[in-house]
């Protein structure tokens, strides 16, 4: 796929899952990737496998240093770091608050500190992974549901302000994949997302199609696009089947119990 070939690609929460995914296939596909992760180790690890610089920390502020390891400038951003936790009014406003600086956040520091590069230069390429739950909602847990649609309606921002401008941007919403995170849901993650549940490398594929035709939208699980029409064209509807998941949930577990 020559759209990325030679491109100089930064992954953030790379050290495994969807992240280490993609870092492997921008670098199979001959970019020079930068790997991002909090945890240093996996970030290295994932960067020695594939012969690309392992650049740790905080994803939100990970873009100057980034950038001199790719020897001034970064063509592609990949802001796939996240965190999921369960629960809602209910939960912690310290888990609320990650939620909101990992999930939304760290895009949005991301894209203040490219853009004024990108815009000069008159390219760029920005790519959210956001979730299925940004275009849905997930069961037994708000604070994830609430911040993946605000990751998604940034994206959407950023991508009505400055296509004209020869900035690129997807949202990538898969839903179920078999990494860490999936694991950590536990029975909500059983009963929604782990029947469908695909391989971190296929979302990696769906991404390297997505930006070779130029599509905003990336779903790795087609039927993805099949619910969210639904749920914009009868609401009620797609709510009474989401609550029936909700039913279905609490039958599993005790009533008031948060995501495992």
């Amino acid at each position: 796929m020559g759209t990325v070939r030679g491109a100089r690609v930064v992954v953030t929460g790379a050290g495994g899952g969807i992240g280490a995914a993609l870092a492997r296939r921008f670098a199979a596909e001959g970019a020079r990737v930068v790997v991002n992760d909090l945890d240093a180790a996996k970030a290295a690890s994932v960067a020695g496998e594939i012969g690309a610089t392992a650049v740790p920390g905080d994803a939100s502020a990970v873009v100057p240093e980034a950038r001199e390891a790719l020897g001034g400038a970064i063509d592609v951003f990949c802001a796939n770091a996240g965190v999921a936790h369960g629960g809602g009014p209910e939960a912690d406003d310290l888990l609320w608050e990650r939620s909101w600086d990992v999930n939304v956040m760290a895009h949005v520091r991301a894209a203040r500190a490219l853009l004024p590069e990108w815009l000069e230069r008159g390219s760029g390429r920005f790519v959210a992974t956001v979730s299925a739950a940004g275009l849905l909602t997930m069961v037994g847990s708000a604070p994830y549901s609430v911040t993946k649609h605000a990751a998604l309606s940034f994206a959407e921002w950023l991508s009505a302000t400055y296509r004209h401008r020869g900035i690129g941007v997807h949202a990538v919403c898969p839903q179920g994949v078999r990494t860490d995170m999936l694991d950590a849901t536990g029975a909500a993650g059983d009963l929604v997302l782990l029947p469908t549940a695909i391989e971190p490398e296929q979302v990696a594929e769906a991404v390297l199609k997505g930006i070779e035709d130029e599509r905003f939208l990336i779903l790795p699980h087609p039927e993805v696009a099949r619910y969210y029409a639904a749920r914009a064209t009868d609401t009620d509807k797609w709510l009474d089947g989401m609550n029936q998941m909700q039913r279905t949930l609490e039958e599993q577990r005790p009533p008031g119990r948060t995501v495992d």
